[in-house]
């Protein structure tokens, strides 16, 4: 059984690349599809945000020089073309899932993000994966997840990454970094660790919504994650209150 009833996982457009360096890696679309539908069946409420780094980032924009406006609408259609992929990718795999986005797009997914329409396509099955980011430049798509998490009264904001948890330091490049089970938002503070940005970190904190730093990339975590008798120091951390 799971834990929680209702989460908001958060997903990094460039793990989406996989091994290829740019784009969309369609082995690691389906093994997140079916992470993701094997939870839902469980009985679990998800929404998604998805950042769109593989495909295009605002902030290097503008060092190639775009104006930054102009820059992070371009990141939010990169973001709603990993939400569609997404959901092709969960539908492929048996599931049920649709994309909300953040501004008007027509025909694009099921129509324009509310809260309420969101709850009603959760209470319906569907996996709803929000994209667009906030609809606004300046804000990232941890912001974003931050956001439609609080908005959505999510039990905890999950967020998915190619480390297993927060460190104290970047264990990618120091191997002498050790790992937190869990840690508290003052001590992120205190101790200047990066989990999120400060933005997103201080909306989660303000609103008493817990962080669950984890490795989406090996098959079966977000499940361990989620399971009543899992033991989430291995797989994870908990960022909390």
């Amino acid at each position: 059984m799971a834990k929680y009833k209702r989460i908001l996982l958060k997903l990094s457009g460039e793990s989406l690349q996989g091994k290829q360096g740019y784009g969309l890696d369609p082995e690691v679309l389906a093994s997140y599809a079916a992470q993701i539908r094997t939870v839902a069946e469980a009985g679990v409420q998800i929404g998604i945000v998805i950042g769109g780094g593989n495909i295009f980032r605002g902030m290097t924009g503008v060092g190639k020089g775009f104006d930054r406006v102009r820059g992070d609408q371009m990141g939010m259609l990169a973001t709603v073309i990993n939400s569609l992929a997404l959901q092709s990718a969960i539908e492929n795999a048996g599931g049920r899932a649709c994309v909300l986005t953040s501004i008007p797009m027509g025909p694009v997914g099921a129509g324009i993000y509310s809260k309420f329409r969101a709850l009603e396509l959760m209470r319906e099955g569907y996996v709803v994966i929000i994209g667009g980011g906030t609809g606004n430049p300046f804000f990232t798509t941890d912001t974003a997840s931050a956001l439609r998490g609080v908005e959505i009264e999510a039990d905890v904001l999950l967020k998915g990454t190619r480390v297993d948890g927060v460190y104290t330091a970047d264990p990618e490049k120091d191997p002498a970094a050790v790992k937190y089970d869990r840690i508290t938002f003052a001590e992120v503070i205190e101790k200047r660790l990066k989990v999120m940005d400060l933005t997103a970190f201080t909306m989660c904190m303000e609103n008493r919504l817990p962080i669950i730093v984890f490795d989406m990339d090996t098959p079966g975590n977000l499940e361990r994650v989620l399971a009543e008798e899992g033991a989430l120091a291995e797989v994870g951390t908990l960022v909390h209150n």
